[in-house]
């Protein structure tokens, strides 16, 4: 008896789906998922919820406008460069000198003053600084290909999760043939090249070669949505109606791929080597 095999069966490709990749790059970044006024956390890596409003905001969709077409989409994000997390001290205040409002409403959807009067409000906010994904999204190859195409001429300005994080040029790496994991596996790696040529110093150092080491495929921490997933993250938006803004649960799957570097090839640093192409475990540490 043939014993199980963990990898799923192979499904043949449906020329009527493909996978739009994006690169979502920036000075600053952050994808809140359950955050309250006072309190504004990111999430380590982008909400389905963040990047389906950055592609409603590129197709020019209203808040109010139902998102159909975009939410079944299936989402895949790949951790080029972490980042690091930035917290920021804000102060929020009336610039009339009023007393600031209450933040609940009451019948008639009117904010009453605080009482006692407070002219100031302290929050706090977190970022993620000079991070990197890339972000794979699943679906009819006509869907995506007009995705595409809005996000190269967008109806709206767009942003990595809040209005002050513009995204860096190119945002849409295009359309590619395949499922999102090979997708995924076969696109360079994106990180910024400070921190590949940083990567590899530090391998070259480690094998005491007196030189940086060009190696030909580093490994990536990723995260794909998957019915069968082990994970439940609550960011998949419903509706975005700034009255009645609704999300739900969806399942996914944490994994791993080794992908390409994108160095050169060259007679003093080549590549692909054997021992290269293997799993390293401290790399998805930034190791």
């Amino acid at each position: 008896m043939t014993p199980p095999s963990s990898t799923p069966p192979h499904v043949p490709p449906d020329e009527n789906h493909a996978v739009l990749l994006l690169r979502l790059a920036g000075p600053l970044q952050s994808w809140g998922s359950r955050s309250a006024f006072n309190r504004r956390e990111t999430r380590p890596e982008p909400t389905k919820s963040g990047v389906i409003g950055l592609l409603a905001a590129a197709s020019g969709l209203a808040r109010e406008d139902p998102l159909d077409e975009l939410l079944p989409l299936r989402l895949g994000i790949r951790v080029d460069q972490p980042g690091t997390l930035l917290r920021d001290y804000h102060t929020v205040s009336d610039y009339r000198g009023r007393p600031l409002p209450q933040a609940g409403v009451n019948a008639e959807g009117i904010q009453k003053p605080t009482s006692p009067a407070k002219n100031t409000h302290v929050t706090i906010r977190y970022y993620l600084q000079d991070a990197v994904f890339v972000a794979a999204l699943a679906g009819p190859r006509p869907l995506l290909t007009t995705l595409d195409q809005a996000l190269r001429a967008p109806a709206f300005p767009l942003a990595l999760g809040r209005r002050s994080c513009p995204p860096t040029q190119p945002l849409s790496c295009g359309v590619r043939d395949g499922g999102i994991e090979d997708v995924l596996r076969e696109e360079p790696w994106q990180a910024s090249r400070r921190a590949r040529e940083q990567y590899a110093a530090q391998r070259g150092r480690e094998r005491n070669l007196g030189h940086s080491l060009y190696p030909a495929r580093v490994d990536r921490a990723v995260t794909v949505e998957d019915p069968d997933g082990d994970d439940i993250l609550h960011d998949a938006p419903v509706s975005f109606h700034p009255h009645s803004r609704t999300f739900t649960s969806r399942r996914v799957r944490h994994d791993w791929l080794s992908i390409p570097t994108g160095f050169p090839r060259t007679h003093d640093h080549p590549t692909g080597s054997d021992d290269e192409a293997g799993h390293d475990p401290f790399a998805l540490l930034g190791w």
